[in-house]
């Protein structure tokens, strides 16, 4: 039966285009022996996997080359059965994989190893500007370390957009030759720069003047009413109500001082005062009230410790202070947050940030310092995150990411916190997450990777990537497609929908873990210390 199958191998690489496809010898083999008496792709594939054991034992032995038609045809045999049997959820890609986008058009879990903060903030199902998009914006900010690099096929967009008049403000730890402006900042401290325009955003934009008050209102969560809590000898922000005040401030009656948390000098507290109302017995405030005790931003009458002004290095998170964390300038900060407020008032909100990759544990937090200012300014639909399909991203839980790394990720929460994550490692809670139903990816069947993971993931019958212990090296996505569409017989993708997600966009991420983070709000925290996965990136 061997030879019998090495020539019909033969044949049949003779017969089509040979390309760069490598196939397990042992699946391959047990493949063509099924296929042949079936002559039925997905009745082998399912004959096949009621005995994967046979191939699966033998997973990272020889790999040989196999033509790519039949690896396509390989490959859709394996995801028409697993969707018919398991459901569509169990077919899984990463979402920087060749067939991410045709998994999460056929209803499959495009997952991710990076923070969620874009669907935390605007929604799980947000759509970012197309890349032609960026050439019709009248401001764009290149924000994160891949800047330096972003000769992608993209970048003739941000060329376009700069014939029109388009500034492109360049922010990262290496200048860019396609920006008109460069900040250079310390690896790791973007998010300090991000909090420090905030600050000004919040000063000049919402208290000096208001011109985004209307959007504040219909499409944030700023006038949410948070309940407040008692803590020590004042208060901390607990869950908020579902209710929205009929105005984005309480101020003008009675204040009480909050305890918030800080972590550019070490795990610390920020005492700040912010206006409050009675709701039955439950004391109340805004979240724009809260937002702007975070930022340091001072109103008469309130307690607390607040900034003296722009000029005050001592106080988070002021032009002046974020200037000894990143250094970039305070007068070069202040500016660039004045130029994203005016641009934003007078075009309608047509900013944009187009972020790179944050190579720091915290990247979550400093993304949600970035997400912020589009919120703030009314370009909530400008975050242009690199590669964005419209499919929502679930984390990825392949046990490689969280491993037995003896790491505490308790050492994270902030100074105030209850201890529900005390002496325990990322894997033991990433576990409690999924035994307790959170909304995460269950164990895929057939999974496609981008790149070598070890350790491999337990139970998985076709294991698609270009390591040599996967089973297969990735087909070409668009045969893949063609394949799907002749062996189910429909169309193989269907294009996620492009419509804006209704809802407001959330400041206040209102959930256990990110109050025991301390996280809730828009915050800094500094390069240093941290876990392969926070429980805080897998909120929905």
């Amino acid at each position: 039966m061997p030879t019998r199958i090495a020539i019909r191998h033969h044949s049949m690489c003779s017969t089509f285009c040979m390309g760069g496809s490598q196939v397990n010898q042992a699946l391959v083999r047990l493949y063509f022996e099924v296929r042949d008496g079936l002559r039925d792709p997905v009745a082998a594939w399912a004959k096949l996997t009621g005995n994967s054991q046979q191939y699966v034992r033998a997973r990272g032995e020889r790999r040989v080359p196999l033509d790519d038609d039949t690896a396509a045809e390989l490959a859709a045999a394996a995801i028409v059965h697993t969707t018919a049997r398991h459901g569509a959820e169990r077919v899984a890609a990463l979402s920087t994989s060749p067939l991410a986008r045709l998994v999460g058009g056929l209803g499959g879990a495009v997952l991710t190893e990076h923070p969620c903060a874009p669907e935390q903030v605007l929604g799980p199902r947000f759509t970012g500007p197309r890349a032609e998009d960026w050439a019709r914006a009248a401001y764009v900010l290149l924000w994160g370390e891949n800047n330096r690099l972003v000769r992608t096929a993209d970048t003739p967009w941000v060329i376009a957009g700069r014939y029109k008049g388009q500034k492109v403000v360049a922010i990262g730890t290496h200048p860019t030759r396609l920006s008109d402006e460069t900040l250079v900042v310390r690896p790791g401290t973007d998010g300090a720069l991000a909090m420090a325009m905030g600050h000004v955003l919040l000063k000049e934009f919402y208290l000096d003047r208001m011109p985004f008050a209307e959007h504040a209102m219909q499409r944030t969560d700023l006038p949410f009413l948070v309940r407040l809590q008692p803590r020590q000898d004042a208060y901390v922000p607990g869950g908020a109500l579902g209710r929205v005040c009929d105005r984005l401030t309480v101020y003008g009656g009675e204040a009480v001082e909050v305890l918030l948390p800080r972590f550019d000098d070490g795990p610390g507290v920020l005492r700040r005062g912010v206006p409050v109302m009675r709701d039955g017995d439950d004391l109340v405030t805004t979240v724009f009230d809260l937002l702007l005790a975070v930022y340091g931003v001072t109103r008469p009458g309130l307690p607390g410790e607040w900034p003296s002004g722009y000029d005050d290095r001592t106080e988070p998170y002021t032009p002046a202070w974020q200037e000894a964390c990143t250094g970039v300038p305070a007068s070069r900060s202040l500016k660039i947050a004045r130029e994203l407020g005016v641009t934003a008032e007078k075009t309608g909100g047509r900013c944009v940030i187009v972020p790179g990759r944050l190579e720091t544990p915290h990247a979550d937090t400093a993304y949600r310092a970035m997400l912020a200012l589009l919120v703030l300014t009314g370009c909530g639909s400008g975050w242009a995150q690199a590669g964005g399909s419209g499919i929502p991203l679930v984390p990825y839980l392949c046990l490689h990411a969280c491993g037995e790394d003896r790491s505490d990720v308790g050492a994270l929460s902030w100074a105030l916190a209850e201890g529900l994550f005390a002496h325990r490692t990322s894997r033991s809670v990433l576990l409690e997450a999924v035994r307790d139903g959170w909304p995460m990816a269950p164990p895929p069947r057939v999974l496609a990777l981008p790149r070598p993971i070890y350790p491999l993931p337990p139970d998985v019958d076709l294991l698609i990537g270009p390591d040599d212990h996967c089973d297969l090296s990735p087909p070409d996505a668009e045969l893949v497609a063609g394949a799907l569409a002749r062996l189910a017989g429909r169309p193989a993708v269907a294009e996620p929908d492009g419509d804006r997600p209704s809802g407001r966009m959330r400041l206040l991420v209102d959930h256990a873990w990110m109050h025991e983070y301390g996280e809730a709000l828009p915050t800094y925290r500094p390069p240093g210390l941290g876990v392969p996965l926070k429980p805080t990136q897998l909120v929905r």
